[in-house]
């Protein structure tokens, strides 16, 4: 019964792990920061639960049957997921080889989602009534609080040793280059890369709901809204910055029946915003009251404040309104 217990709490601690962690990865808002305390609470929770768990383990050892290097491999990468969060949150950001603390947290995590989905196909629990009782509720209430003190106990220690994991913003990121663009790391997503853009060949496509138009960086040029925004990566990195542009509803008129507006990159990288958040989105071309640099995104990028990096679009050549809901993308980009 206790190492049944013990495996429906950990099962359910890693779901919640996986959510917390997918969401706070996304969210850039000051809300996020409720994301991330919930995945770190549930993140240590898994700690809390060591001990009992490992008295399963060793019954477990004792009996050969198949799938037990999965399910130890399971384990390994579960460990290793929480042990290069703590690592992260505690400053150590890079761990060779060019592989930072984050990338090797967030690589664990997803490699241990397939082993999980096995595990319990292979080691079905069944549910009991006994499963939504007053007393599990109890006992489920009292690891998570369990684990909300071993993440407030991290985070006393982490600030009280001055280690530079106090600085980090709640995303995790660690400032870089903030009042200086220079100094800002260039990163792309995933396939993305560099692009080399001819100025006086590029165009912007802007097409709303009274047809499509072409502005050049002249016509940009006219404008100049500014914004203090964060940039925060979720490669680890943020950077406050003046960013000098055009508010997108400056130039999108006539939406008609649209929910969405579409920014497109040269690269063909896209992202989807609300309608109602127009006044909010600004195309730059300069940042730090200097021309943007071609790895920030030469001639123009999106600067979409509060929201992580991966939705500012570089090297944008297309806006367009849609019928489509914004929500009508993947949650991540997939290339």
């Amino acid at each position: 019964m206790a190492g049944r217990r013990t495996n429906l709490a950990l099962l359910g601690l890693l779901a919640v792990s996986l959510a917390t962690g997918t969401l706070a990865f996304g969210v850039g808002a000051a809300w996020g920061r409720w994301v991330a305390v919930a995945h770190g609470a549930a993140g240590l929770a898994l700690v809390v639960l060591g001990r009992p768990k490992s008295a399963v383990v060793r019954r477990g050892l004792r009996r050969r049957r198949a799938g037990r290097g999965a399910s130890i491999a399971l384990g390994v990468l579960v460990v290793a997921t929480v042990l290069s969060g703590l690592a992260h949150s505690a400053g150590l950001r890079s761990l060779g080889a060019g592989v930072t603390a984050m990338q090797f947290h967030v690589g664990s995590a997803l490699g241990a989602i397939p082993l999980a989905v096995w595990h319990v196909v292979a080691r079905p629990a069944r549910p009991r009534r006994t499963d939504l009782s007053r007393r599990t509720a109890l006992r489920a209430g009292g690891v998570l609080g369990a684990g909300a003190a071993v993440w407030l106990a991290a985070e006393g220690s982490v600030r009280a040793a001055g280690l530079p994991g106090a600085g980090r913003r709640f995303t995790g990121s660690y400032e870089a280059g903030s009042g200086r663009p220079s100094q800002m790391p260039v990163t792309q997503w995933l396939g993305d890369r560099v692009q080399d853009v001819d100025p006086a060949a590029w165009r912007l496509t802007v097409t709303d709901a009274s047809g499509a138009r072409t502005l050049s960086l002249d016509d940009l040029a006219r404008h100049a809204d500014r914004v203090r925004a964060v940039l925060d990566c979720t490669g680890g990195w943020y950077a406050e910055q003046d960013w000098t542009g055009v508010r997108l509803d400056r130039l999108i008129g006539d939406v008609g029946d649209a929910r969405s507006v579409v920014v497109t990159s040269a690269t063909g990288y896209a992202r989807r915003f609300p309608v109602r958040d127009l006044s909010r989105l600004v195309l730059a071309t300069a940042v730090g009251g200097a021309p943007l640099t071609r790895g920030h995104g030469y001639p123009l990028r999106l600067v979409a404040a509060g929201r992580r990096g991966f939705w500012w679009v570089k090297w944008v050549t297309d806006v367009r309104v849609d019928a489509a809901p914004w929500w009508a993308q993947p949650p991540f980009p997939l290339q």
